[in-house]
């Protein structure tokens, strides 16, 4: 079992990665949650696994924080719950905003991930209940604040992107890129304002 990687992101098409660890690749899919944390590519990244094993192929997911992978592996026991219908719960929620939704016995929350309907949401809540009821969630952010926090992530993770894009067009190395980028990035930065402070760091 694969349990940890550690490598350096040489490819990143959410859902699915490809991290370099000693000059071997693994193609790792994550949910969104995960691929606003990791960083751009050229960064190192240490990615929490688990593998999938099927006659007809080997998948392999990765998760930023361990609570994720843990989830991960609950809701794949579930009745019904593929890793995919998993990886797209854990990518439209934290996994502790998952939780709260069980505790509230929040229909319409589950039924908002793509491809669930409300049977399936039902089913779930009634699943999950009961594995979940340890969690704690006591020093959670609230839904609302959370979805703030997610927004301000993913326009983050857009201007770095452009703006190693831009460095790596003008000739820089993509590790070199991303090192500048991640150094010098500021809340509400444009991408212009990021590439010229790059510039500066490079």
């Amino acid at each position: 079992m694969i349990a940890l990687i550690t490598g350096q992101l040489i490819q990143k098409k959410s859902p699915e990665i490809v991290v370099d660890v000693n000059g071997v690749g693994y193609e790792i899919l994550i949910p969104m949650t995960t691929s606003y944390q990791i960083g751009l590519v050229g960064a190192k990244v240490t990615l929490h696994c688990h593998l999938v094993v099927r006659e007809d192929a080997q998948q392999l997911f990765g998760f930023f924080q361990i609570q994720d992978r843990d989830l991960f592996r609950m809701l794949i026991k579930a009745n019904g719950v593929g890793p995919k219908m998993a990886l797209a719960i854990l990518s439209t929620f934290e996994s502790e905003e998952f939780v709260k939704c069980v505790h509230a016995n929040d229909v319409t929350g589950i039924v908002s991930v793509p491809g669930v309907g409300k049977k399936t949401a039902e089913r779930l809540l009634i699943e999950m209940r009961d594995r979940l009821k340890d969690w704690q969630v006591d020093h959670l952010s609230t839904p609302m604040e959370q979805f703030v926090d997610d927004k301000e992530k993913h326009q983050a993770s857009i201007v770095m992107n452009d703006a190693q894009s831009a460095l790596i067009a003008l000739g820089y190395k993509p590790a070199q890129a991303s090192k500048a980028v991640q150094t010098v990035y500021k809340d509400n930065m444009s991408v212009d304002e990021l590439i010229r402070h790059s510039l500066k760091q490079i």
